[in-house]
């Protein structure tokens, strides 16, 4: 018999009757040489640390670090969750082979494998690797079964993760609560810490703190009106600096060229491509729905994790915006599996997909197929199922997916970018324009609403992305070079204003850059080694710093807590904090899974880092009750320790 194991109740159930396993059982099906069963998520964890030995049950700075000599896991769980692994481990014991059938990513790799270890499975194990849950996916991963060997490397990141969550976690969190936390017994706060969530708040608190530190400064900006265009000036400013820092400097510009004419100098137009926006990603995906709907990054992730299940969209924890080679010749199915939907599709029906250039052959671009960029999983995009039966907020993200599918394969957006050069004495001005000549892919999505009433609006520049995330298109009246006239220039003042809070939107971008500010989507793509977390872990970290406090939603704004502010600044290890060192962590992570890095090497320096982070924390006199008041609390200074009440007279002080 060959059993079969998937990830959950439902995906099991389908597996099954593809498979022709109709004969329910209890806590699985059976048929047609079949049983297919499934785990409950998680079904294993790694041992606590007290069960490990009963020395480290009671919370004792003496006692860390906690490095057990081997990891051990054990079947977690209710009731319910015992009884569904006996079920496995009963059908395991009898299979010919087992086909893991689970999430088909590290995670998913690690769960299973930890189910198969935990009931002492003996015989051969395959793995079942697809992209959707569609039945001819379902069938064709079948038949390019896989030994579980070819992804060992896949589990042994699985694995680190995991035994690093677990030693920078146990350790950190006992000896930052130990050391620091208020109260005591069952009333003493635990101060969480963890590889991905403390840099992650470290993001938040230190926006805030510049925010908040913030000192605005005051400057002015030169333009002017000619043709009922607001062209702005060229002005020189030295690094740093605005190029008008008082009224009266500007002032006297505005008198300098007060009664001169305006000369136009300089007429550019050029034409531009405009290629589609990139297929979503999970993080791409959830920004999005974030900007558009407000939803959460975990709410985000329900909702495609559902599509997905309904195989209406394809596997969705995914870090690529990329198609491989093989999905292009299925493209023409998939469009006219959804055409009932998207009248967009029509112009592209009867396209065929054979590679070749020009009319009746569909577009394929290295944009949208690229192998290189391609691992385990393709970009999130429809399989071609009727999406039916779907709820309100799963057809909102469905149609994202869907429009941005259907625009990969229309032409590019023609566009002229026309730059206008002007002169008024010794100042120079410019103003820019920009008109759509062929829209293409844009006639894809529904026109934007112009964010401002275009009366009031008289320079382009000031044109604001749209709610679609696209620039505002602006033409410009015909200027042609030597012309000259009459114009009204304008002194504005502005004042400089704070960085934004982060919202889940710009807190998902910044965890996948490692806190840098990237806007280029090519320069995104080439830093997704360097991360914090991983795509299907972001929702759930953010929604724990939810949890437990640390951050709170004020409107679409999110705010560190007190708590979190005094967690972090509690916090001495750098490493603890930076998001650039966790970034490199991840990127050791993806080498062992690529085979490029071993798994003990990984192993060695996360004990090398736990012993570091605890070792910090003992010889850290900080936070200490104060020895000889008993009072106030040991602070740091440049070069010694002090009393917290020094200003109450308290004498305590020691070099360090």
């Amino acid at each position: 018999m060959i059993v079969c194991v998937a990830e959950k109740p439902s995906v099991g159930e389908y597996i099954a009757r593809v498979l022709g396993a109709n004969q329910r059982k209890n806590g699985y099906f059976e048929g047609n040489g079949y049983q297919v069963t499934w785990t409950f998520g998680h079904l294993c964890a790694l041992y606590d640390p007290q069960e490990y030995t009963a020395q480290w049950k009671a919370w004792s700075l003496s006692s860390l670090p906690m490095i057990p000599p081997r990891f051990a896991i054990k079947v977690h769980g209710d009731e319910g969750v015992h009884k569904q692994f006996n079920v496995i481990k009963a059908l395991i014991e009898q299979a010919d082979e087992v086909i893991n059938c689970g999430d088909a990513g590290q995670e998913g790799e690690l769960i299973q494998r930890w189910v198969y270890q935990k009931a002492g499975c003996k015989c051969p194990v395959k793995r079942l690797w697809v992209n959707s849950l569609t039945e001819e996916a379902i069938k064709e991963g079948f038949q390019q079964l896989k030994d579980q060997s070819s992804y060992q490397s896949l589990y042994e990141a699985g694995l680190m993760r995991a035994i690093g969550d677990w030693l920078l976690g146990m350790n950190a969190t006992r000896a930052y609560t130990i050391r620091y936390a208020q109260g005591a017994g069952k009333n003493r706060q635990v101060l969480s810490v963890g590889r991905v969530q403390t840099p992650t708040l470290a993001l938040v608190v230190k926006r805030q703190a510049e925010i908040e530190h913030f000192v605005p400064r005051t400057y002015w900006e030169l333009k002017t009106v000619y043709r009922d265009i607001l062209f702005s000036a060229l002005l020189p400013a030295e690094e740093g600096e605005y190029a008008i820092n008082t009224q009266e400097q500007g002032e006297a510009l505005v008198a300098s060229i007060q009664d001169l004419p305006l000369t136009v100098t300089s007429v550019e137009k050029k034409k531009a491509l405009e290629y589609a926006p990139k297929l979503y990603d999970l993080t791409s995906l959830q920004v999005d729905c974030n900007k558009k709907f407000s939803f959460s990054a975990d709410q985000t992730l329900q909702i495609i994790q559902s599509l997905y299940e309904k195989r209406v969209t394809t596997y969705p924890r995914v870090d690529t915006t990329y198609l491989s080679d093989d999905i292009y010749p299925k493209v023409p199915a998939t469009l006219a599996g959804i055409k009932d939907y998207f009248p967009q599709v029509t112009p592209l029906l009867g396209l065929k997909a054979d590679g070749k250039k020009g009319a009746g052959s569909l577009p394929k671009s290295k944009k949208v197929f690229d192998n290189k960029k391609v691992t385990d999983h393709h970009a999130i995009i429809p399989t071609g199922q009727r999406p039916d039966a779907l709820t309100a907020d799963e057809k909102k993200v469905f149609e994202l997916v869907a429009l941005h599918f259907i625009a990969a394969f229309y032409p590019e957006c023609e566009v002229s970018n026309t730059t206008v050069l002007a002169k008024a004495g010794e100042i120079d001005f410019r103003v820019t324009g920009r008109e759509v000549l062929k829209p293409g892919w844009r006639s894809v999505f529904p026109a934007p609403k112009a964010p401002n009433d275009p009366k009031d609006l008289k320079d382009p520049n000031d044109l604001k992305d749209s709610a679609e995330g696209e620039e505002e298109t602006r033409s410009l009246p015909a200027f042609a070079k030597g012309e000259s006239g009459p114009h009204v220039p304008q002194l504005k003042e502005k004042t400089t204003t704070p960085p934004k809070y982060y919202t889940e939107a710009t807190l998902l971008r910044a965890m996948e850059t490692a806190g840098k500010t990237v806007e280029d989507e090519e320069l995104r793509e080439a830093m997704k080694e360097n991360v914090i977390g991983r795509p299907s872990t972001r929702a759930a970290i953010i929604e724990k710093l939810y949890q437990r406090k640390y951050i709170q939603l004020q409107g679409k704004s999110i705010r560190a807590t007190e708590v979190g502010i005094d967690l972090i600044h509690t916090i001495i290890s750098p490493l603890l904090k930076s998001a650039e060192l966790t970034g490199l962590w991840e990127k050791k992570l993806r080498e062992i899974e690529r085979g490029e890095y071993t798994a003990q090497q990984f192993l060695d320096e996360l004990k090398e880092m736990t012993t570091g982070v605890v070792r910090d924390v003992k010889t850290n006199k900080a936070g200490m009750l104060c020895p000889v008041c008993r009072k106030g609390h040991i602070i740091r200074g440049n070069t010694r320790y002090g009393c917290s009440r020094w200003r109450e007279g308290c004498t305590y002080a020691e070099p360090f």
